[in-house]
């Protein structure tokens, strides 16, 4: 094995009015040369040793105002010429770039030995190493920010959800505006009368086999048409997407800049999208007069307004704190365990990783969340009491299908609010001392001791959890397999 000695400390990219050490080298080494003095003449030019001025040379010393000075005299320039901030030459330039990244943390991580940046390097082959350099940099910044980026940005829109009760009244004001428009007097929002919304807004609609894998649904602003899949496989309620669709219209959603900006109008048009198929209105109506009778529940909510059950708690999450008073938190949970994605006012603490994020978090096997998966009938709804750390909750579960795998759907209020709701009568009830290990994140001690050192799972993680979330401006979205599908059925 063999060692190598510790590389200089990289000086950074200097900030505003800070001193280049690197740059400041090169510009010393630049006019020693174009001089004709070697290293010893500035060395007794200056009354340094040759090495000395050396280390000053390569950036591994900052001089004194003095010697500054002096150096500045030795040369005949004055003290502004060495300070100028660019390099003397596009090779110095170079130089100074792979100087830099060399005693960085990059070649440091991928333990590559330094290249001597010395005379007998050839131009072109500096030129090759600085770009490899800054690709890989990029390559490695753009797979280890980009999940840190999402993961923080949707902590941060939950954040925002939370403050304003999860209501966007601005929303709210788009949605009864369009119903008015085409005469939607309440109730379901019938699949004609989301047509007719599009017709209002000036799109045709149209149902294609070939609609591209990435996307649910694909609209051409060009020509005025909605392309939706043929027969809506895998959707369970054909009006969400096309009302998201049209929803992010109405918005003026442009291509987002960055991952909040494309996290904040997922939300915002599926917010809108619910907010037409449950208007405020009438759903406020129908769920104070249920909450007058001891009667509120997710599933009436779900067959008075003829949505799935996740729209429906969805939207309930958008009314009940701010008509009917009652914080409330929202799950959605894998069967495998994990937290899909979730909303709380309510003081129920997620879990979470150290940016406050969610998602992909592991749930708590006492949870009404998790314990709905073990019943013999997943498929009615099932209430439960939860004690945890940070007070008593009801929550009501049931599971639902989907192409990725079962999950299930929950509602949870504390527990002085669940005076409210139908199924408050349960006597099923649990304790959660999570985040505590011994809760249910170790396995029973006996179990522990029969299979501790015989058990060879082979886990089966979603591709999603091992790489960098896709990168572009529709994260998920191949834009080239779109354009194709565009220039296929676009009209002559």
């Amino acid at each position: 094995m063999t060692t190598t000695s510790p590389r200089p400390a990289a000086p950074p990219p200097p900030s505003s009015g800070a001193l280049d050490t690197l740059v400041l080298g090169r510009r010393i080494r630049h006019l020693r040369t174009a001089r004709g003095m070697t290293l010893d003449d500035l060395g007794r030019a200056i009354g340094r040793a040759p090495s000395q001025v050396s280390m000053l040379e390569n950036g591994h010393r900052e001089p004194r105002v003095g010697v500054l000075s002096a150096v500045a005299d030795a040369l005949g320039v004055p003290v502004a010429e060495l300070l100028r901030p660019e390099p003397p030459t596009r090779r110095a330039a170079l130089e100074v770039e792979l100087e830099r990244t060399q005693r960085g943390p990059l070649f440091a991580s991928l333990q590559i030995p330094e290249v001597k940046v010395g005379k007998s390097l050839p131009t072109d082959a500096l030129d090759a190493l600085v770009r490899l350099a800054g690709e890989v940099q990029r390559l490695l910044t753009e797979n280890a920010a980009t999940p840190e980026e999402a993961r923080r940005a949707n902590a941060e829109l939950r954040a925002r959800m939370r403050a304003q009760d999860n209501y966007f009244a601005e929303l709210e004001a788009h949605a009864r505006e369009l119903l008015t428009a085409v005469g939607h007097a309440g109730g379901p929002l019938s699949q004609r009368a989301t047509a007719d919304i599009a017709a209002h807004l000036g799109f045709s609609l149209h149902h294609v086999p070939d609609l591209p894998h990435s996307t649910r649904t694909v609209t051409d602003l060009a020509h005025g048409r909605i392309y939706l899949p043929q027969g809506g496989a895998g959707v369970s309620d054909s009006r969400s997407p096309l009302l998201q669709a049209l929803a992010s219209h109405v918005l003026g959603h442009a291509e987002p800049t960055s991952y909040g900006d494309f996290l904040r109008q997922r939300v915002e048009a599926n917010y809108m999208a619910a907010a037409l198929m449950l208007p405020e209105d009438g759903a406020v109506a129908y769920l104070q007069a249920a909450k007058a009778e001891r009667r509120l529940s997710v599933e009436d909510l779900r067959d008075q307004f003829a949505v799935p059950y996740e729209t429906a708690a969805h939207r309930f999450t958008n009314l009940a704190t701010r008509h009917l008073g009652i914080p409330v938190h929202f799950m959605k949970v894998h069967e495998g365990g994990t937290l899909h994605k979730a909303y709380e006012n309510d003081g129920v603490v997620f879990p979470s990783d150290p940016l406050g994020a969610i998602e992909g978090q592991p749930v708590c096997r006492h949870w009404t969340a998790r314990v709905v998966f073990t019943l013999a009938d997943r498929f009615t709804p099932y209430y439960q009491y939860t004690d945890t750390s940070s007070g008593t909750y009801w929550c009501t579960s049931r599971v639902q299908t989907s192409s990725q795998g079962a999950f299930s759907v929950s509602v949870g209020v504390p527990f002085a609010h669940v005076r409210w709701f139908q199924g408050r009568e349960t006597t099923e009830r649990a304790t959660s001392r999570c985040p505590d290990p011994t809760c249910c994140r170790r396995p029973p001690s006996t179990l522990a001791e029969r299979w501790g050192d015989q058990a060879r799972p082979s886990a089966r993680p979603h591709a999603s959890l091992l790489a960098a979330l896709p990168v572009g401006a529709y994260p998920g979205v191949d834009t080239t397999e779109v354009y194709e599908f565009l220039d296929r059925h676009a009209p002559d």
